[in-house]
């Protein structure tokens, strides 16, 4: 990606029209998942949708969303599995559709689960597209949507919520909608605990604006007093210096080409227009993104007598709690003491390994600063978390942007060649999670 800029108005949402492609192979993928799912749970005598409305957390959430909170498990071990470490968000709305047809919680649940996939295939390609063009948008959709845990994304869970507002919130950064932006990480915040890189996105770039809005004033009045002075020689240049773009962008559909579509390619420093938006808006904005996880947390805190810590405490009676990533490493590592768990302790130290590195080449490939600090804090909360192990993949699902750099190489690729991969992806995807939900728990 060149940082190279082409001043214009700020772009409008991308319109459904334009995100069709996208939208339509993604609900391709999931539905060759579901129909998976159904074929595999029916020759074992399972229900398909059960699993999907009623296993694991969706149970949690539904009992949450009409009883309210308060329930809690105590194990003989001692530990206390509790609701309140489930954020409110999604079972609000499963109220709130419940109380609007006749769907179940856990009916209303897969429901919002569904819609919100789409919104979140959505916001994904509005990312990829803003900043890579269309083709490169549709391939990270797809890839998305074939993540081997992709069948989370149809489940009564909130990953695929929290992903679309993450996903719409970053774009709201990169456009310099800045109060949209905070609004909409508020919500994630309410989402689920990792609504934390939403707000960490929003403030890194509302800082770096400030700073490019006053090293732009400064160095106005360098010039201004002695034009022969530059006393801002190495400061990020402000987004309103107008530069040429070198490329035109691929806009269409895989396999054709077209005009250039007129935008703003964000720079890897800011990743938002520093001047697009009067300071009080910024302000607003970073003010109103914790809005949501700090509220959810101070009543935690409060509900349960234990201050600003007691959701910290919540999650250690689940056995949850963040080490750096020392009990994971020993979880790989102990996998190595025989010759078969070595095999997935192999599995899984590759597979951490090629995370990092799609991040690094994120990095290098200069990402805008949002999406690198988000996709950031979504993998350091996932893989330094001290317990459930099975479950990292799903919760490394809402770091979309680490699928750009594969996203970009596939968009390269000749069409044909671009289809077969995604193809086997998908089938792949659409196995693994029917094996997935029909089995004990995560494998």
């Amino acid at each position: 990606m060149t940082d190279l800029e082409t001043p214009v108005a700020a772009p409008r949402a991308p319109a459904l029209r334009r995100a069709a492609p996208a939208m339509l192979g993604y609900a391709a993928v999931r539905a060759l998942g579901l129909l998976a799912l159904a074929v595999w749970s029916g020759a074992r005598g399972k229900s398909a949708y059960t699993l999907l409305t009623a296993r694991w957390d969706s149970l949690w959430y539904a009992r949450v969303a009409g009883l309210g909170y308060g329930y809690e498990v105590r194990l003989p071990n001692g530990d206390v599995h509790s609701d309140l470490a489930f954020f409110p968000l999604l079972p609000w709305l499963e109220r709130l559709l419940h109380a609007l047809t006749p769907l179940s919680y856990g009916g209303a649940g897969f429901t919002v689960g569904l819609l919100a996939s789409l919104a979140a295939a959505w916001g994904i390609f509005a990312v990829a597209d803003f900043v890579y063009g269309a083709r490169v948008g549709l391939c990270a959709v797809l890839l998305w949507a074939a993540l081997p845990v992709g069948v989370v994304q149809s489940m009564a869970y909130s990953e695929s919520l929290f992903t679309a507002l993450a996903a719409w919130s970053l774009y709201a950064v990169l456009t310099g909608r800045w109060v949209g932006a905070g609004a909409l990480a508020a919500l994630a915040g309410l989402t689920r605990p990792v609504g934390l890189a939403v707000v960490a996105a929003v403030w890194a770039a509302g800082v770096v604006s400030f700073v490019r809005d006053r090293s732009g004033g400064a160095r106005e009045r360098g010039e201004k007093h002695d034009p022969g002075v530059r006393i801002d020689e190495y400061a990020p240049e402000p987004s309103s210096a107008p530069r040429a773009r070198r490329t035109p962008r691929t806009t269409g559909a895989p396999g054709t080409a077209h005009a250039p579509r007129a935008t703003r390619i964000p720079s890897a420093l800011g990743g938002a227009p520093a001047s697009g938006a009067p300071p009080w808006r910024r302000a607003l904005g970073m003010l109103l993104a914790p809005v949501g996880a700090a509220a959810y947390v101070l009543w935690v805190g409060r509900r349960t007598g234990r201050g600003p810590l007691g959701y910290l405490d919540v999650q250690a009676g689940w056995r949850n709690g963040f080490d750096g990533g020392y009990a994971f490493a020993r979880f790989v590592g102990d996998k190595f003491t025989s010759f078969p768990s070595a095999l997935a302790g192999a599995g899984l130290a590759v597979g951490v390994g090629l995370l990092l590195w799609l991040y690094v080449t994120g990095v290098r490939q200069r990402q805008p600063l949002p999406l690198l600090v988000y996709t950031g804090v979504v993998v350091a909360l996932a893989l330094c978390a001290s317990s459930y192990f099975g479950s990292k993949p799903r919760l490394l699902m809402p770091a979309f942007p680490v699928l750009l750099p594969l996203a970009r190489a596939l968009a390269r690729a000749r069409t044909r060649r671009s289809v077969l991969v995604t193809t086997v992806l998908a089938v792949a995807s659409a196995v693994y999670g029917a094996f997935w939900l029909n089995g004990s728990g995560p494998p």
